[in-house]
C-alpha cells in the first residue's frame, strides 16, 4: 500500500513507516547520549533558542535516513528551518525535531526527546517520541500507539498504551521550563485537577499512557515540537486542539500573524469527552 502525494505516491504508506523512523530516532539517541556524556558547547541561535553539537548530528543522522527511506516525502527539521532551508511541502511531509527540549539537556535532567513524526493533510499520522537519557520510546501510528523500554540501544517490554477515561480529580500537565500563570488560572475551571511538570513531548506521552489527562500549553511552540507527540496521543484515543476546539492542524506555511509554521495556543486531551467543558466560557461571579 502505497501513500498518496501531490499526484505521486510515496515509496512507503504512513501504517509501513512507522517501524524504521522507530530505527532512526534510536540511532539519533546514540549520537545524542554521545554528547551528552562530554563537556560539550552551547551556541545560540538568531531567536535566542540555545543549540548544540548534539542537535546538529542528531538532525543530519535523521535527514540522511528520510532521504534514504522516502526519498519524495520533503522534511521539515528544527535545525534546517534555523538555518533558512525549508522545502516546498504537499499533502505529505515530515515534521524533525532533533532534540526537543534542549534546555532540558542543558541541565541534564534526562526529559528532552527526539521527535519524528509524518503528517499528511494537516494530521499527524505516525510519528515518534524517543528518550534516550531515560530508556524509554513511544511511537503511535495507524495501529495504535505503544510503549517500550530502550535497554542497551534496542527495544525491550513493549507495551500497548491508551488513554484514561478521565477520572474526577485530573492530573495536569504542563512544561517544566516554560509555565506560565494564564496556564494556572485556566486550570481553575476545573473543580479537582493536580499539577505535573514535564519536559519537551514527554507531555504528550503521559497523557498518551493514561498517567495524566490534560495539557494546557499558552506558549510559543513550532510544529517540529508538537507533531511527534500529537500523533503518539492521537494513535492512543486522545486529540490536541486549539483553544477553541478545533483539531490542531499542520503545514501552517504561510501565516501573515506569525512565522512558518508556527503552532497557536492548543490543549491537549487523553479523554476526548473534556473537550466541551475546557472550552465553555467560565461563569463570571456577576452571572452567579
Amino acid at each position: 500500500m502505497s501513500a498518496k502525494r501531490d499526484g505521486g505516491y510515496s515509496t512507503l504508506g504512513h501504517e509501513k513507516i512507522l517501524k524504521p523512523i522507530v530505527e532512526l530516532a534510536l540511532e539519533a539517541g546514540r549520537v545524542i547520549l554521545g554528547v551528552y556524556a562530554t563537556d560539550f558547547a552551547v551556541e545560540t541561535k538568531a531567536d535566542s533558542s540555545p543549540v548544540t553539537a548534539a542537535d546538529q548530528r542528531a538532525e543530519a543522522v535523521i535527514l540522511a535516513g528520510l532521504k534514504t527511506l522516502a526519498p519524495d516525502i520533503p522534511v521539515i527539521a528544527e535545525e534546517e528551518c534555523a538555518a533558512g532551508r525549508m522545502p516546498a511541502t504537499g499533502r505529505t511531509f515530515f515534521l524533525v525535531d532533533p532534540l526537543d527540549g534542549t534546555k532540558e539537556f542543558l541541565a541534564r535532567n534526562g526529559e528532552f526527546t527526539v521527535n519524528i513524526a509524518l503528517i499528511e493533510d494537516g494530521a499527524p499520522v505516525a510519528g515518534v517520541v524517543y528518550a534516550p537519557a531515560l530508556g524509554v520510546l513511544y511511537a503511535g501510528g495507524p495501529e495504535g500507539a505503544f510503549k517500550a523500554r530502550v535497554v542497551d540501544g534496542l527495544l525491550a517490554e513493549e507495551a500497548r498504551i491508551d488513554v484514561r477515561d478521565a477520572p474526577p480529580a485530573l492530573k495536569a500537565v504542563g512544561s517544566r521550563s516554560h509555565g506560565s500563570q494564564e496556564t494556572v488560572a485556566w486550570l481553575a475551571r476545573f473543580p479537582q485537577v493536580s499539577f505535573v511538570s514535564a519536559g519537551s513531548s514527554l507531555k504528550f506521552c503521559l497523557l498518551a499512557e493514561g498517567a495524566a489527562d490534560i495539557y494546557p500549553r499558552f506558549g510559543r511552540t513550532m510544529e517540529w515540537d508538537t507533531a511527534a507527540g500529537d500523533a503518539v496521543l492521537r494513535a492512543a484515543g486522545g486529540l490536541v486542539t486549539t483553544c477553541d476546539g478545533r483539531p490542531l492542524t499542520y503545514n501552517k506555511r504561510e501565516q501573515a500573524h506569525d512565522a512558518p509554521f508556527a503552532n497557536p495556543h492548543f490543549l491537549a486531551f487523553g479523554d476526548r469527552r473534556l473537550i466541551e467543558a475546557a472550552i465553555a466560557p467560565v461563569p463570571s461571579a456577576a452571572t452567579l
